[in-house]
Formats: structure tokens, C-alpha cells, sequence
């Protein structure tokens, strides 16, 4: 039987070029150090309605591509929106978003869903910037800064120690 005093933190990603993979990895690093809580990593296209209802916070992240969220976690925003409404309202939420330079539409974007959801944002969007602008740039594998991927375990060790105490 589930422990019910144990957490669950769900961690829902895309990642073309590996940058989105890095810094998910970060936030699981860095939440996994609360005994209290369990971290769920999936790709995007692996989660699911019952995925979202059956955790207790979210970390949402995506590169964005074009100006907008990327395909693959619009398909899970798709997929999961009508049949989790109404069921997990007041839930806490971050935001993760690689991006070549701006990242906020990205951003918006998913505050927009979460606002419909009712979920709660617990920080600001973490934004990390690739500065990649030309086609082969953007295209190529990616390297995550070592300060951005602290920022990324600081995030998940955060949520992870609020989940835990009960703040959020």
C-alpha cells in the first residue's frame, strides 16, 4: 500500500537536442535529495491523464521551438486537459523552458494551461538561454552550462523540500 505522507513530483519533458534533457535531469537530481518525495521523470509523449492525477506537483519543460512550446507537450497538454480538469486544482507547478533566446511565449503558454487547470505557480519560469540563432546552431546537440544545471537541481530541491513540509 502507498505511503500516503510520501509525495509525488512529476517531471514532464520534450528535448530535441538534449538541452530540455540536461536540465530535467537537474531538477530530478536535485528533488531526489527529499526522502520524502518521489520523482517521476517522463517524456512527454509517455504521460498521461492518470500520470497527472496521480501526482501531487508538476514540473512542466519544453525547448521552444518557434516562438511556441514544443509539438510533443502540446500533444501531452492535448491529451490530458479535459480529462484532469476539475480534478487537480491548487496543485503546485514550475516551469522549465530552453530557448535560443526569449523563451517567455513558451512560458505564457503554459501558464495559460496551468491557469485552467487551477494549478499553482510556485516560481517563476526558469528560462535558460542556448543563445542558438543560426539553422545549425539550433539543430545541433547541446551543452548545459554547469551554473544553468545548478539552477535546475535548486529548482527541484526546492519543490521537492515544499511538497515534503506541506507548503505547497
Amino acid at each position: 500500500m502507498p505511503d500516503p505522507s510520501r509525495k509525488t513530483l512529476l517531471l514532464i519533458y520534450h528535448s530535441m537536442t538534449g538541452a530540455t534533457h540536461q536540465m530535467i535531469d537537474a531538477v530530478a537530481q536535485g528533488a531526489g535529495t527529499e526522502p520524502g518525495v518521489e520523482v517521476r521523470v517522463l517524456r512527454a509523449p509517455d504521460a498521461g491523464p492518470d500520470d497527472v492525477l496521480a501526482a501531487d506537483g508538476y514540473v512542466f519543460a519544453t525547448p521552444e521551438n518557434l516562438a511556441a512550446i514544443a509539438g510533443l507537450m502540446k500533444d501531452f497538454f492535448d491529451r490530458c486537459y479535459y480529462p484532469v480538469l476539475d480534478r487537480i486544482n491548487g496543485r503546485p507547478y514550475a516551469t522549465l523552458i530552453c530557448a535560443g533566446s526569449d523563451g517567455s511565449n513558451a512560458a505564457r503558454q503554459i501558464a495559460r494551461i496551468a491557469t485552467g487547470w487551477r494549478l499553482r505557480d510556485i516560481a517563476p519560469p526558469l528560462i535558460i538561454c542556448t543563445r542558438a540563432q543560426t539553422p545549425e546552431a539550433i539543430l545541433a546537440p547541446k551543452h548545459v552550462p554547469a551554473s544553468d544545471l545548478l539552477k535546475g537541481e535548486e529548482l527541484g530541491a526546492a519543490f521537492a523540500a515544499g511538497l515534503a513540509m506541506g507548503a505547497f
